[in-house]
């Protein structure tokens, strides 16, 4: 499986912090944003990852991030020219998912559970194994500024809807996404909304017309932040500060998860940490290789 992080657009509820700058690189209290999409790939295991993004800002996630190899991973890049819609990325990512499935993801989407890893594969094998799609539901008290996902009388997936009016439902569908490979087929046919965008919601209904979509509701224990507001960007970093304060650990370190993961050694972290300038952060990452060394 392959995974795509979509990182554009203008930003423009967050002006003037994005007037120059992507909002995916805005900091969420100690690390980039576009840190956190990055870390749920690694953590279901993808390694291949394509980040699309506007081309004034794409040199500057190059700049950050490189081709991806000291996290053990390969990085991509792919242009896109306008924001006409997220089901666009994966026309876009066509020739970059080849004959893969593949999982979106937006840039300024945060999730944090214990239980993470656990639905990340579960979406994995429904995509790989079973041909389906997967998305995600998280109750908000304002569905109106999101797609949601709807139900019937037996709890079964009734429609997808983008930001409707009247609400049939207080589930919004999060910025996550997993795919087998007709989704770039599926993409290609979706009609302009009448944003003029290729909707996701378009997508998802398409796979519900064939009945292969799962929907996995995130519920007590799951986090999903939305940093599209500076409220929400301020919220977002204090929970992260919260969290990293209490657990004495890190959300969304790379570095930590590539080193857990396999997909760096101790040696790599090790020279990575001697890099780093920030001596907290430096001293995080050597503290991982000397409890590795206990185990």
């Amino acid at each position: 499986m392959k995974g795509i992080i979509l990182a554009g657009g203008s930003g423009t509820r967050l002006h003037p912090l994005t007037l120059t700058v992507s909002k995916q690189l805005l900091p969420v209290y100690d690390k980039p944003m576009i840190y956190y999409p990055i870390s749920v790939l690694l953590l279901a295991g993808i390694k291949e990852i394509l980040i699309i993004s506007t081309p004034n800002d794409l040199p500057n996630f190059k700049i950050l991030l490189g081709d991806g190899s000291k996290f053990g991973v390969n990085f991509s890049y792919k242009e896109q020219p306008s924001p006409d819609g997220l089901a666009q990325a994966f026309i876009l990512g066509e020739d970059f998912i080849k004959d893969d499935d593949v999982c979106l993801i937006l840039g300024d989407n945060i999730f944090y559970s214990e239980g993470l890893i656990s639905i990340l594969k579960k979406a994995i094998h429904n995509a790989e194994i079973e041909k389906k799609a997967t998305v995600f539901g998280h109750y908000v008290k304002n569905p109106t500024s999101f797609g949601v996902v709807n139900f019937d009388e037996n709890d079964f997936i009734s429609s997808f809807e983008e930001k409707p009016i009247i609400p049939k439902s207080n589930y919004a569908v999060v910025g996550l996404y997993f795919y087998p490979n007709s989704v770039i087929e599926i993409a290609k046919k979706v009609k302009p909304s009448k944003r003029g965008e290729l909707e996701i919601t378009s997508v998802n209904n398409a796979y519900l017309d064939r009945n292969e979509i799962c929907i996995e509701l995130m519920g007590r224990g799951f986090a999903w932040l939305d940093t599209g507001t500076h409220e929400n960007l301020l919220q977002a970093s204090n929970f992260i500060k919260t969290v990293e304060d209490l657990q004495s650990l890190k959300i969304a370190c790379l570095e930590e998860i590539a080193f857990e993961m396999g997909y760096i050694n101790a040696k790599q972290l090790k020279k990575i940490a001697l890099k780093n300038k920030n001596k907290c952060y430096s001293n995080y990452l050597l503290q991982l290789i000397k409890k590795n060394e206990k185990k």
